[in-house]
């Protein structure tokens, strides 16, 4: 299935129906009197977050949507039926904005939350509402009220606890591979992942979800490589795992390229809880390792693991343990990560 997080669509809410204007007639009864019913209203537009979808693809080929207009009022009192409501399911973490891009409307985080976006017009009044003692023949009965009508941004961003970033070719994708059961795309050219990517990781009996973001090359904030679109499915994260090439001779370089991308694209992203690994590390002497592990850890005060995607070791279990501590010191109703470990997760972290 093709990835698609971006979408702008059309949508119609229904239009209310019109009121009747008739006059009862029977035999046998003279001046019936108006018995023009309402027009029934016109059907809602909702906007639902499930779990099953992870994509956008849904909204790439049809792109305009209308709910059902609501039926005209008929004799007898008969009011007409309501239109049905339109509701259309996006992927969770889908962000909903205004025509410009720039407002977010809403946002659906959770299984099954529901929210109106368009109202749909009330139905138009028969000529019955109009009778009075001093009007018992009433020729008037409204139309129906028109249904708002809008264009809107469909925007994904990913739900993961971890993200992992890092210039193309770090190995991003074989440390996904090696920890989770995702399959991406693994080869030795860069720009092999070209979406998103996520795995679930289990570490000690915990779980968090890893996600995979698209090489980031300097300029990307120009719109250079792939740019720095995908960022957007980072900044939910709880922590980021910034994957260096070891072998590498300009590995500050590295590092430093893709803090300048994260902060240009968001000042949140360089604020995130961060671990840095140094991958490959089996390609160079072990003494060469330490030493680039230690400058790193002291350079930039951040936890710096050394590992081998391809080879893992203890060092990777090392590795996700910290980043589950990070994600653990950030959920709802817990204060966050401040480089001391919580009481609640110090036995979790004795072997780190």
């Amino acid at each position: 299935m093709r990835f698609l997080d971006r979408a702008k669509i059309f949508l119609g809410a229904g239009n209310g129906g019109n009121g009747c204007l008739s006059f009862r007639r029977e035999k046998f009864i003279e001046y019936g009197g108006p018995d023009g019913g309402d027009g029934g209203k016109g059907g809602d537009i909702y906007f639902e977050g499930s779990r099953n979808l992870n994509t956008l693809i849904d909204y790439r080929y049809q792109q305009h949507f209308r709910a059902e207009r609501g039926e005209n009022g008929g004799s007898a009192d008969c009011h007409g039926a309501n239109g049905d409501d339109l509701v259309l399911k996006v992927p969770v973490g889908t962000e909903i904005l205004d025509g410009s891009g720039e407002n977010v409307l809403t946002d659906l985080l959770n299984e099954g939350q529901r929210v109106l976006i368009a109202r749909g017009g009330a139905g138009g009044r028969g000529n019955s509402k109009f009778k009075s003692s001093i009007n018992q023949a009433p020729r008037r009965a409204d139309a129906g009220e028109d249904g708002e009508e809008l264009w809107v941004w469909l925007q994904l961003k990913l739900i993961a606890d971890a993200g992992l970033v890092g210039l193309p070719n770090a190995g991003k994708s074989t440390f996904l591979s090696a920890t989770t059961r995702a399959r991406p795309k693994i080869a030795d050219y860069p720009f092999t992942t070209l979406t998103p990517q996520l795995g679930v990781v289990r570490v000690d009996g915990k779980e968090f979800v890893l996600a995979d973001i698209p090489g980031l090359i300097e300029g990307a904030h120009l719109g250079r490589g792939l740019g720095d679109r995908f960022l957007a499915h980072v900044e939910r994260c709880k922590t980021l795992i910034h994957l260096i090439d070891a072998t590498r001779s300009d590995a500050f370089h590295a590092y430093e390229t893709v803090r300048h991308e994260l902060r240009t694209y968001s000042p949140s992203l360089e604020k995130k809880p961060e671990i840095i690994v140094l991958n490959k590390s089996d390609e160079i002497p072990s003494d060469v390792v330490n030493s680039l592990r230690r400058k790193f850890s002291t350079k930039y005060s951040r936890k710096t693991f050394a590992i081998s995607a391809i080879n893992p070791s203890e060092n990777v279990k090392h590795a996700l343990r910290r980043v589950a501590i990070y994600c653990l010191a950030c959920v709802p109703g817990i204060a966050v990560f401040s480089g001391e470990i919580p009481r609640f997760i110090k036995g979790f972290t004795s072997a780190v």
